[in-house]
């Protein structure tokens, strides 16, 4: 089997700490503003299709540690090189890099657009694209354990928004989640499909193996981690369906953040532009992983310094953050990017397991061979 990494050992982390990587990864821009998106397939339904897509996070994610167990400590990688050989390894590494890098960009131009649509119209992109960058950059030059430790944090600090939910439910109706099962199987399935750019995130699970020191005790946290996000997901979607008229969850493009416009205080008249702003806290980990990760592939190609990587990454995504600028383009590469990412993180780590399984087979087969000779 292809050798991995030297691995530094003050990079290690526990085990029960992937339960903030997991839900921190999958938080993200994507809460904002998925029900309308899986609304359109399922209507009242939606709420099913979002815990489908759960429950199908949870069966992919069992796939995953099996094939990471059969290697002990390498990653994705390193067992891409090893099942597939050294040229079709790096060409799928240089693919999984690619993945890493879009799904950065995604979730930094959305947020972009976010505080142009909600707080500041007029401020410039480029503004927005360099101040996010650095903070990033700032985490990532710190090693995964900062990282970690933001993934924990923002978790931490941000679990107060979810008791905010509660405003809506007072005009809220049940009725308009009945009747249950209205739409057909396909309807369901198809918003199920729809979610994947929203759930996405607990790939990182194939990158941050090798660095977790108790790895027999990962399955907890990281099943957890998945049942939380859930559990957000599920709910939230259920809240927007029992408040929002048909007609108007269609035509609202963030009905997460419009649900907190309707909350107000007494010293805190728009409290949407407080989510907005903490939301910063929420992608960062996202930005940070998947950074991180593409960092990860690269070193298997070529021979770069972290400080070099993180640079010329972020100089390549804020060119883009430039160039892409209207709604409609971001809306498209939301698209793709989702269709492409159902199956690098849905159907891929299941055939990667099957094929893990037969090379070791024949693998264990050889060798007796080899010893009689």
């Amino acid at each position: 089997m292809n050798n991995p990494i030297q691995l530094n050992p003050k990079e290690m982390i526990n085990a029960y700490l992937l339960f903030f990587v997991v839900h921190g990864a999958q938080i993200g821009v994507g809460i904002q503003g998925f029900q309308r998106i899986i609304y359109q397939d399922a209507r009242q339904d939606a709420w099913i299709s979002v815990l489908i897509a759960g429950i199908a996070t949870h069966i992919v994610t069992f796939c995953m540690i099996k094939t990471l167990e059969i290697y002990g400590s390498n990653d994705l990688y390193g067992i891409q090189q090893d099942i597939f050989g050294k040229w079709i390894g790096n060409f799928l590494n240089a693919l999984y890099v690619t993945y890493c890098t879009v799904a950065f960009f995604s979730v930094l131009r959305n947020y972009i657009e976010v505080i142009h649509a909600w707080i500041f119209p007029s401020i410039g992109t480029w503004f927005l694209s360099a101040t996010l960058l650095i903070i990033i950059i700032y985490a990532f030059t710190g090693g995964l354990r900062v990282i970690v430790g933001v993934s924990f944090f923002s978790i931490i600090l941000s679990l107060w928004i979810l008791p905010m939910l509660a405003f809506p439910m007072k005009y809220a109706s049940a009725e308009s989640l009945f009747p249950i099962f209205e739409n057909d199987i396909r309807s369901i399935l198809k918003g199920a499909h729809s979610m994947t750019f929203t759930i996405i995130g607990f790939e990182i699970l194939n990158v941050i193996y090798p660095f977790v020191k108790d790895k027999k005790n990962i399955r907890k946290p990281v099943h957890l981690g998945l049942l939380f996000t859930t559990l957000i997901y599920v709910v939230v979607m259920m809240v927007s369906i029992a408040y929002y008229s048909e007609g108007k969850l269609l035509k609202t493009i963030w009905a997460t953040l419009t649900l907190f416009s309707f909350i107000s205080f007494p010293f805190i008249e728009r409290f949407e532009f407080i989510a907005v702003c903490f939301w910063m806290l929420i992608i960062i980990p996202n930005l940070c992983l998947y950074l991180w990760a593409a960092y990860r592939g690269v070193i298997r190609l070529v021979k770069i310094r972290a400080t070099t990587f993180v640079w010329i990454f972020s100089i390549i995504v804020f060119i883009f953050t430039m160039i892409i600028q209207t709604r409609t383009e971001i809306n498209t590469i939301n698209t793709v990017f989702g269709n492409i990412a159902f199956y690098v993180i849905f159907i891929y780590p299941i055939l990667l397991w099957i094929l893990a399984i037969l090379k070791k087979k024949f693998s264990s087969k050889k060798v007796p061979k080899n010893e009689q000779a």
